[in-house]
């Protein structure tokens, strides 16, 4: 979770160092948050959305994701790593705010030890400026997706 918003952190080109720590602890408090949601699968879901959203969210002055984005999102990304074919992006839009995403499996693939895994790329655009990130999940033997990449 912290890679994750370390490197969006790295990709803040304007805004210094207020705009770059608030990135970082965005996406920590997110991950932190997105820990509390579901169980086994969503869990893992969540808490990469959670760092993803986290960050954008402390990037961006005055502006944030409610709940109901996150949700949305979290729904989208368990969806779409479960069952979306690769290549073939899944949106979300909360009507309320205005503020979208997609998640798009990338690659499908078995890891050296057997698993099915999967590599994605998420989006969030909040008035019109998208942020993105990569990740990748394996299935565990239980059926739940994990993530191992962020």
């Amino acid at each position: 979770m912290l890679v994750v918003a370390l490197a969006l952190a790295a990709c803040e080109s304007t805004g210094g160092q207020k705009q770059t720590a608030g990135t970082v602890l965005g996406g920590i408090g997110g991950g932190l948050a997105g820990a509390t949601i579901g169980k086994g699968t969503g869990n893992k879901v969540a808490i990469v959305a959670g760092t993803i959203l986290g960050a954008i969210i402390g990037s961006e002055a005055g502006k944030s994701l409610d709940k109901a984005d996150q949700a949305h999102a979290n729904r989208t990304t368990q969806q779409s790593l479960e069952s979306t074919p690769t290549g073939k992006p899944s949106r979300w839009v909360n009507p309320d705010s205005g503020h979208s995403g997609t998640v798009t499996p990338t690659r499908t693939f078995k890891s050296a030890g057997g698993q099915d895994c999967r590599e994605f790329e998420q989006t969030v655009t909040i008035d019109g400026r998208t942020e993105v990130a990569y990740g990748t999940a394996c299935r565990q033997p239980d059926g739940s997706w994990k993530i191992v990449d962020a």
